[in-house]
């Protein structure tokens, strides 16, 4: 029998996927976790408890069951708001509601009301509409949405905080061939071309033209020649303007009966045809990204005309559409403006590169393919420091479109490779960048509701959040999983405040609960009660009754009174009694577990390996910062941190803990690091013993 001593410092490759158990030859293997659940992971190499949830507002009368979507709206750099956008019905309205600072806006446009409706109006093909593919962007107070089976919109902020309005875009459509369809013309006029390229005029000795024709083409039949040119303007019967596409072979008179019109082109959005999937901003234009009929075409506004996409003079700064020209169907998922414009498919990603940054022109548009792994469906792509952030087109796997200085080329880089179980039919993503260097930037994915996680502790992560600490800088990509009472189902960042909504039971009902991260809270769906406080959260009761709870009840929740953790209660009546009238603060919320399990014990022994042999942790020694409480294998850690009375703070305990008198052999020799009351905790490295046996 042998004691061995192993000393983990750091946790920067968060949990490991199981499929890894074995693959003790990996570096990775010795600076991760086996589970990880509601712990954030810091740069530094440590973890802590993840905040809790402040709770917000209920919107389930929103009815955001029939689909909901977090939007992030910065105004200026002093305000910024969140919009929840849920469908009330499945085939025409969607109400917004807007939080500023966490706060519900009400008496919208002086209506009385706290929302704002606007009707979709006629669907394209389908019944209702599905709100995971609803797309936006931003400009200044302006915020387009965009969805393939109705017309874009608009919302609008206006003179203040609680003016906004919802109403139709105002497009300027351009026209594409749907159909085929041939006008011939059997007259003895002739038409005569002012010029054999570029910007013309085409003039007739008789009655030629109609309004028609307009956003047609004119053409010279073979084999009388050649020339081509889309008529833009019905002067009158005799003259037309037009743009030359292929050039005349001269500006002689031409026969009419040499000429033809190619016509059936239409609108290419419509409530016919469908409209615009996604949309984004990028150095003067707006851009769409594919219709519902035109999957694979890219849209691109008049300069500083953002609503006109009608292509006209073949001027710099006119709109133009260019369509993925590929060997497979790539319908666009999502587009982000980067270092260049960047095109997400189903199955590739492209870019429309700039030689020398010279400004994209119709003249000069072109698009590269760049790598060919697909991105899902309804999930937008996140701005990273460098990198776009995408899930891929099987939602099994979280990549980073990146450019490669070293290749001169883009590469998706699989960022989950070593986690790629916490990814589980993902429905959201959002990005929340660092703040200070005590942390990185966290990747919040919420899983779908449908599948359970294959996962050692048999921990069901359907709802969940996987959650994902990314440092560039240091190389480090460390995931954890957050679950909580009841089911995620979406997640928005405003600026540096993680906004979700929860799907939770509460009494029997469904609930739809939108709720934020805060660093100062140990529970979810949390109510503070403090000198000053705001709605939700409430000012210091005169007794030990704490109440605006009915958002609660019947749920047994974590009570922290004056940094005391008091008898867990059932909330009845909206209400519940502490274990005294509270000095200076109270939290009540629902309580979450915090569960690490290290890799199975696997020393780095001359002798080889020891995984046939029975172990015995022997002692523990965590190294903690700032801790309150802690449990090592089920043994709750004796930190002195919890007093006896209200008065002062609770000491958190920094330093060495040591730990002994664990019993008991077993083949993995793991430590289990959780807790047994809702309060901070940080731990930032174990050293421990283990008796190694036969």
């Amino acid at each position: 029998m042998s004691r061995v001593q192993q000393y983990q410092s750091s946790f920067t490759n968060g949990e490991l996927d199981p499929l890894l158990r074995g693959r003790i030859d990996l570096a990775q293997y010795y600076s991760s976790a086996e589970t990880a659940d509601n712990v954030i992971f810091e740069p530094q190499g440590g973890f802590s408890r993840r905040p809790g949830l402040r709770f917000v507002a209920d919107i389930t009368a929103d009815n955001p069951s029939n689909g909901s979507v977090l939007i992030p709206f910065e105004f200026s750099t002093t305000q910024n708001f969140m919009i929840v956008a849920s469908a009330q019905n499945t085939t025409s309205t969607i109400r917004f509601r807007f939080f500023a600072n966490q706060t519900l806006l009400t008496n919208i446009n002086g209506s009385g009301n706290d929302y704002l409706d606007y009707s979709v109006g006629t669907l394209y093909q389908v019944s209702n509409f599905d709100m995971d593919k609803l797309y936006f962007t931003q400009s200044a107070d302006t915020l387009i949405i965009v969805h393939e089976n109705f017309a874009p919109f608009k919302v609008q902020r206006g003179a203040n905080n609680t003016t906004w309005t919802a109403t139709a875009l105002t497009l300027t459509i351009p026209k594409v061939q749907f159909t085929p369809v041939t006008t011939t013309f059997t007259g003895s006029v002739t038409a005569t071309p002012s010029a054999v390229d570029g910007n013309i005029t085409i003039t007739s000795s008789g009655a030629m033209f109609n309004a028609g024709m307009v956003d047609q083409f004119i053409q010279v039949k073979s084999p009388a020649g050649f020339g081509r040119a889309r008529i833009v303007d019905f002067v009158g019967t005799t003259n037309v303007d037009a743009v030359v596409e292929v050039p005349f072979i001269n500006t002689d008179a031409i026969a009419e009966t040499d000429l033809e019109i190619d016509g059936g082109y239409e609108d290419v959005w419509s409530n016919t045809r469908g409209w615009p999937r996604t949309c984004s901003f990028h150095e003067g234009r707006l851009y769409f990204g594919g219709s519902a009929s035109r999957p694979a075409t890219l849209f691109a506004s008049v300069v500083g005309d953002h609503f006109n996409f009608k292509p006209s003079q073949s001027l710099d700064d006119d709109a133009f559409l260019i369509t993925l020209t590929t060997d497979a169907v790539n319908a666009i998922t999502g587009i982000r403006s980067g270092r260049d414009l960047q095109i997400f498919t189903t199955g590739a990603e492209f870019f429309l590169p700039q030689a020398d940054l010279d400004p994209i022109t119709p003249s000069n548009v072109t698009i590269k393919s760049a790598t060919r792994r697909g991105s899902k469906v309804g999930i937008r792509p996140q701005a990273a420091e460098g990198g776009t952030p995408f899930i891929q087109r099987q939602g099994k796997a979280l990549r980073e479109l990146l450019f490669s200085d070293v290749e001169l080329s883009y590469v998706a880089n699989n960022i989950s490779l070593l986690s790629s179980h916490l990814i589980m039919d993902p429905k959201r993503m959002a990005l929340r960048s660092a703040t200070d260097t005590t942390e990185g930037d966290l990747l919040l994915i919420v899983n779908g509701t449908d599948t359970v996680g294959y996962r050692p502790a048999s921990t069901d992560l359907a709802g969940s959040i996987a959650a994902f600490m990314i440092n560039r800088g240091q190389q480090i990509v460390a995931p954890s999983s957050f679950t909580t009472d009841g089911q995620f189902t979406d997640v928005g960042v405003d600026q540096d405040t993680i906004y979700v909504i929860v799907k939770r039971t509460i009494n029997s009902a469904t609930k739809y609960y939108l709720e934020t991260f805060d660093d100062d809270r140990t529970t979810d769906a949390a109510i503070q009660y403090f000198s000053g406080a705001t709605a939700p959260d409430q000012s210091l009761p005169g007794s030990a009754t704490a109440g605006s709870l009915s958002h609660l009840e019947g749920k047994t929740v974590n009570i922290v009174r004056d940094d005391i953790v008091d008898t867990n209660q059932t909330v009845s009546s909206g209400q519940v009694t502490l274990g005294g009238t509270p000095t200076s603060y109270a939290e009540v919320g629902l309580p979450y577990s915090v569960t690490v399990r290290t890799q199975p014990f696997e020393p780095r022994l001359p002798s080889g390996t020891v995984q046939s042999q029975r172990r015995r942790i022997l002692e523990i020694s965590p190294i903690l910062y700032r801790s309150q409480n802690l449990t090592l294998n089920g043994r709750e850690v004796s930190l002195q941190s919890l007093p006896l009375s209200g008065a002062g703070t609770v000491p958190t305990f920094t330093g060495v803990k040591k730990t002994a008198g664990f019993l008991g052999y077993d083949r993995d020799a793991q430590i289990t690091i959780s807790q047994s009351q809702p309060v901070f905790f940080t731990v930032l490295a174990l050293d421990y013993k283990v008796s190694i046996g036969q």
